[in-house]
């Protein structure tokens, strides 16, 4: 289904680039006023629902991956030195994103317009400030916060939920378990919503092409060129850290991998690997029980080229907007995005999710990341491949410091 869903995306991409060249040739006729003027309304269905499924969505794979953890305690030195590992890759990931979306500035001939109501309120007036950002973090009611899609305090609640309920141990599998049932029907919800993508996807290119002409779609080829560039340097950074720790060993480690990251780019799907990637793993000489721990919960923790994405596009859209951000802004956004992405990493398509969550935040419209929707297939290939070498390499490192390494 995920192969088809990418076949009606492109198709859609490429029958919003001729139904918006048409609209904009024709930009007089009073039925292409009409059309284009009803056309968003897809796109604006589709974030609807996107937004639908965030909190419960958040919620339920956090709790879960949590709790899965176990005491922290009782996990010791292998939790603590894989969880150091994975969020210093999640900052540098995020953080190389940042520094890279802002030297090839991609965004800043699109040229959009801000729709009415955000340009009435102002960004300056809303954007959170590190002091504003660490009050909003503590949600007064979960409730409330689910209500009003408050990511980050749902991510406060669900820490606490996650860690109280590996605390209580037995008493609390119930729990748990119905969870982790509604973090499935929540996956299988999100597989639904992303059913609508292909119209999203018509929609928004339509109204774009034909407001503003073909000449636009120059910069999606830049964006692709910009963003695939930004993983080669990821990719040679993680090799690097490695490499700092198993030394020589890298170069097998790489030959290992060859397989498990092809397979995750071709099918855009760095789970589709996962049994392959444990597989080599093992050849290569990590240890079957180190393995089995960190390389799944890498999987929900540490998608390396996801977390790269979400800093480069939250930043081109806000770019595409002549929205500028100070350096205090894009920080806070930094650290908004290393906790948000801690809670559904590994949801096909998570690093939009997360992005739709986000970017209201800080008053950035969420149709903007429609924009990124024709071309996503494309980028979530790379994404793909990356998580499988950060995880992999993260396993290896872990290896090495336990001494499982053969």
């Amino acid at each position: 289904m995920k192969n088809k869903l990418t076949l009606y995306i492109f198709i859609a991409l490429v029958l919003g680039i001729i139904s918006g060249w048409i609209c904009n040739i024709y930009a007089t006729s009073p039925f292409v006023i009409g059309f284009v003027d009803y056309v968003p309304l897809m796109s604006d269905i589709f974030l609807n629902l996107v937004k639908m499924i965030i909190a419960p969505l958040v919620f339920s794979t956090l709790v879960v991956g949590v709790a899965k953890l176990g005491d922290i305690n009782a996990v010791g030195r292998i939790g603590g030195k894989t969880l150091l590992w994975f969020l210093s890759a999640t900052f540098v990931s995020l953080f190389l994103g940042m520094i890279l979306v802002n030297l090839f500035q991609p965004g800043k001939m699109m040229h959009l317009v801000l729709p009415p109501d955000n340009a009435s309120t102002g960004l300056e007036h809303t954007a959170l400030s590190v002091k504003e950002f660490v009050k909003h973090v503590f949600p007064k009611s979960v409730f409330d916060a689910m209500a009003k899609n408050e990511i980050l305090q749902i991510i406060v609640f669900a820490l606490f939920f996650g860690i109280g309920a590996a605390a209580v141990g037995e008493k609390a599998n119930g729990v748990i378990k119905a969870v982790d049932s509604i973090s499935h029907i929540m996956l299988k919800v999100t597989g639904y919503v992303m059913n609508f993508a292909p119209f999203a996807v018509y929609g928004a290119l339509t109204a774009v092409i034909a407001k503003q002409g073909a000449g636009v779609l120059v910069n999606y080829g830049i964006f692709i060129f910009e963003f695939y560039g930004s993983l080669l340097l990821l990719w040679g950074i993680i090799l690097l850290a490695g490499f700092a720790v198993i030394r020589q060993k890298i170069v097998s480690l790489v030959k290992h991998i060859i397989d498990p990251v092809i397979l995750a780019y071709t099918t855009s799907s760095s789970e589709a690997a996962l049994p392959q990637t444990i597989s080599q793993l093992e050849k290569f000489g990590c240890s079957n029980k180190i393995v089995s721990f960190v390389l799944p919960l890498g999987y929900s923790f540490n998608l390396d080229g996801s977390m790269m994405y979400m800093t480069f596009a939250s930043l081109f859209i806000a770019q595409s907007y002549g929205i500028d951000l100070s350096i205090q802004q894009q920080i806070t956004m930094l650290l908004v995005l290393m906790l948000t992405s801690k809670g559904i990493a590994g949801v096909p398509r998570a690093s939009l999710v997360v992005i739709a969550g986000t970017l209201s935040m800080f008053n950035i419209p969420e149709a903007g990341l429609l924009l990124l929707m024709g071309i996503d297939p494309i980028l979530d290939m790379g994404r793909s491949a990356t998580n499988v070498i950060g995880n992999s390499v993260a396993t290896a490192v872990v290896s090495k410091w336990e001494g499982e390494l053969n």
